[in-house]
C-alpha cells in the first residue's frame, strides 16, 4: 500500500510546519483589526485534557499575556464526536459573533465516517495554527518496553493489547494506531480499540489498567512522562524530534508510518468576512509572541500557520487523502 498517511503529512502541511517552517520575524507586525479584539470565546468538541482544550487553552493564555486579546473563556462541549459542538456552531450562528471552535483532522475523519452530518463546509474556517505529532504511551510499569513489542503482541494475539484514544472507533487515534500496527507487519483490522471522550478520560483509562496503550497526541503525555507515571514508546515521526529527544521515532524501529495532526479554528457560519479576516490576523499574529512560543514548546507542538483560503484548500485536499487512507485500512467502504 502507498504510504498514503506520510503522504497526507507532508503535502498537507509539513513543507510549512519544518521544511521551510515560517519565521517569527514574518508576524512581527501586529494588525490593527487583531489590536482591536477584547473578548474571544473558545468552543471545546471535547472533554478537560484533551488536545482540543489544550490547545484553546494554550492559545487563550497566550493572546491574554501578550496584550493581544483582553479576556478569553472556555467551553467544553462533549459529545457526538464533536458533532454537538459543530451543531450548536451551526444552530446558535447568529450569536456567536465573539467564538472560536477549536478542531483538528477529526473533522475530516468524523464527517467522512458518518459520526456526525456536518463537514468544516458548513462553518466559517479561520485558520490552521499548530500541528502535532501522535504517540503510542504505557504505564510507567507495562511490560512493553517498545512499540515493536505491542506490535510483536497483536500479531500473535490481537485481542492481547487493548488501544485507548480520545477519539470515537474509527476516528484519528483509532487510525493512527491501526495504520502503525500495519505498517509493522500486524493487521490493522485486528487492532482493539476503546474509545473514550477526550484525551483526558483516555489517560485515566491507561493509568487504571483499562487499556495497555494509548494513542493519543504528544503533547498530552509529555508532563505524564516527566512525571514518570507513563513511558512514551514512540512518536509518529521517522526521526526523533526537538520536542522529545528521548522518545523514538517509529522510523527508527523501522516503521514507516508518519502521522501529524494539525489543530485549527473555525467560526460559525454567519460570521462577516470581515471578522474571520480580523481573527485569522489575531492568529498569525499571536505566533510572533515569545507568549506563543512558550506554549508552543511547552506542549512539543510544531510550528504552522494557514490562512483563510489555504486552510480550506488544504482540507478539501486532506478529505480526499484521508478517506483513501480510511478505506485501504478498512474503515470506509
Amino acid at each position: 500500500m502507498m504510504n498514503k498517511l506520510t503522504m497526507f503529512s507532508r503535502r498537507g502541511f509539513m513543507v510549512a510546519a519544518t521544511a521551510v517552517a515560517v519565521s517569527t520575524a514574518a508576524f512581527a507586525v501586529t494588525t490593527a483589526k487583531a489590536a482591536e479584539m477584547d473578548e474571544v470565546h473558545f468552543i471545546i468538541p471535547g472533554g478537560a485534557g484533551g488536545g482540543w482544550d489544550g490547545t484553546a487553552r494554550g492559545t487563550g493564555e497566550a493572546l491574554t499575556k501578550s496584550g493581544l486579546v483582553g479576556t478569553a473563556s472556555y467551553e467544553n462541549m462533549s459529545g457526538g464526536g464533536g458533532g454537538k459542538a459543530i451543531a450548536y456552531m451551526i444552530e446558535a450562528a447568529d450569536r456567536l459573533d465573539n467564538t472560536l471552535m477549536v478542531n483538528s483532522t477529526p473533522i475530516i475523519v468524523r464527517s467522512l465516517t458518518g459520526v456526525f452530518p456536518q463537514s468544516f463546509r458548513d462553518l466559517t474556517p479561520i485558520a490552521a495554527v499548530v500541528a502535532e505529532y501522535a504517540a503510542f504511551a504505557v504505564p510507567a510499569d507495562s511490560k512493553f518496553e517498545s512499540f515493536t513489542d505491542v506490535v510483536a503482541s497483536v500479531k500473535s494475539d490481537p485481542s492481547s493489547v487493548k488501544f485507548g484514544g480520545g477519539s470515537v472507533r474509527g476516528g484519528m487515534d483509532h487510525i493512527v494506531a491501526a495504520y502503525a500496527v500495519q505498517q509493522g507487519g500486524g493487521d490493522a483490522k485486528q487492532v482493539k480499540y476503546i474509545p473514550y471522550d477526550a484525551g483526558g478520560k483516555a489517560i485515566a483509562g491507561l493509568l487504571s489498567g483499562e487499556t495497555d496503550v494509548l494513542s493519543t497526541g504528544l503533547g498530552e503525555l509529555l508532563e505524564l512522562a516527566k512525571a514518570g507515571q507513563i513511558r512514551i514508546l514512540a512518536v509518529t515521526s521517522n526521526e526523533r524530534i526537538e520536542a522529545a529527544p528521548e522518545v523514538p521515532a517509529l522510523g527508527e524501529l523501522g516503521i514507516d508510518a508518519e502521522f501529524i495532526n494539525w489543530r485549527g479554528y473555525f467560526g460559525s457560519p454567519s460570521l462577516s468576512a470581515d471578522k474571520a479576516d480580523a481573527y485569522a490576523a489575531l492568529l498569525k499574529d499571536v505566533q510572533a509572541t515569545p507568549e506563543w512560543d512558550t506554549v508552543r514548546k511547552r506542549n512539543g507542538w510544531e510550528k504552522i500557520y494557514k490562512g483563510r483560503a489555504e486552510f480550506s484548500t488544504f482540507m478539501e485536499n486532506q478529505e480526499k487523502v484521508v478517506g483513501d487512507l480510511m478505506r485501504d485500512l478498512g474503515f470506509l467502504k
